[in-house]
């Protein structure tokens, strides 16, 4: 397993991942630097906890007009976090997973502030539950004090966040790559969920690997990101080995969260998706779908319990 597995683990979704796969070899090959991870990350510095992600002065951007609001009829139906529910299995999960995120782009931020604040999430197949988990974790960190999240839909060819928020389609992000007319700032939908925003995939190409290797695509990253330091970008791909955009994305990302699939992804899948994903430098595996055994750990009855007398 990779350099983290001599060390006991506490048993996230990321983590548990890392117990499963070894990609030691791959990732150490890739740069001289101290090897990546393909599970949960490891500061590469001294830690700085009290560091925050983002600067804490910055300028408000201005409000947009019109609020999008979630149906949260739809979140529940699709199994996804409600915001202001109780807490449960799945929130404690993705709070865990954003943390790893969260203290790796710190670190990161030393190196490539931009890059720090973007983060792809994929699969090697479909149906693995990249979007489920992408939405999970957008509305999670939109849930910290100091993070405005914009959840960017970059499955062109089969987009569906919209469509899982309740929400009606526009212009989206490969409009704005097309038309340098286009404002992307008009394209972001500010929703009423506090710090979430979404950004449509837009009208489909046939060209939507060559519009996103463009150079305009690095200049409307910087964009969104300059246009408020709060700000996180999180990109649903489609899966690696269905369509290219992923490894196109995988040079503009932070880090990569690469969706297992739990009893059903490959080893073999998995090592051709990372080669592919050579553009990002921090790739960790998120475990889905994961059947708990009775009286196996899991998060979310704690805070239902009443303190025992």
């Amino acid at each position: 397993m990779n350099d983290v597995t001599s060390r006991k683990l506490g048993g996230s979704l990321i983590e548990r991942a890392a117990q499963i796969y070894d990609f030691n070899a791959e990732l150490r090959a890739r740069s001289p630097q101290p090897p990546v991870t393909a599970s949960a990350p490891l500061p590469r510095v001294a830690p700085v906890a009290e560091a925050p992600l983002v600067p804490d002065s910055y300028a408000e951007v201005s409000p947009p007009g019109d609020v999008a609001v979630v149906d949260r009829a739809m979140l529940t139906t699709n199994g996804l976090l409600v915001p202001g529910a109780p807490v449960g299995a799945l929130a404690e999960e993705f709070r865990l997973v954003k943390r790893h995120l969260m203290v790796t782009a710190r670190t990161l931020r030393q190196k490539d502030a931009t890059r720090a604040r973007t983060i792809l999430v994929c699969s090697a197949k479909p149906n693995d539950g990249k979007t489920y988990c992408a939405l999970n974790l957008a509305i999670s960190m939109a849930a910290e004090r100091e993070v405005e999240v914009i959840l960017i839909d970059a499955d062109f060819a089969k987009p569906d966040v919209m469509n899982r928020l309740g929400l009606a389609d526009g212009l989206g992000l490969l409009d704005v790559l097309a038309d340098p007319t286009i404002d992307i700032e008009t394209c972001v939908v500010r929703t009423d969920i506090p710090q979430l925003s979404v950004l449509p995939a837009g009208t489909k190409s046939h060209d939507d690997t060559e519009l996103l290797g463009s150079a305009r695509t690095a200049a409307i990253i910087s964009a969104l990101l300059a246009a408020d330091p709060r700000r996180v970008l999180i990109f649903d791909s489609p899966p690696v080995l269905a369509a290219s955009p992923a490894a196109v994305l995988a040079h503009h990302a932070g880090q990569t969260v690469l969706v297992v699939r739990a009893d059903r992804t490959v080893e073999s899948d998995l090592r051709e998706a990372v080669a592919l994903l050579s553009g990002c430098e921090d790739i960790q595996l998120l475990l889905n779908a994961v059947t708990y055994a009775p009286g196996g750990r899991r998060f979310g009855s704690y805070y239902g319990q009443e303190d025992s007398k």
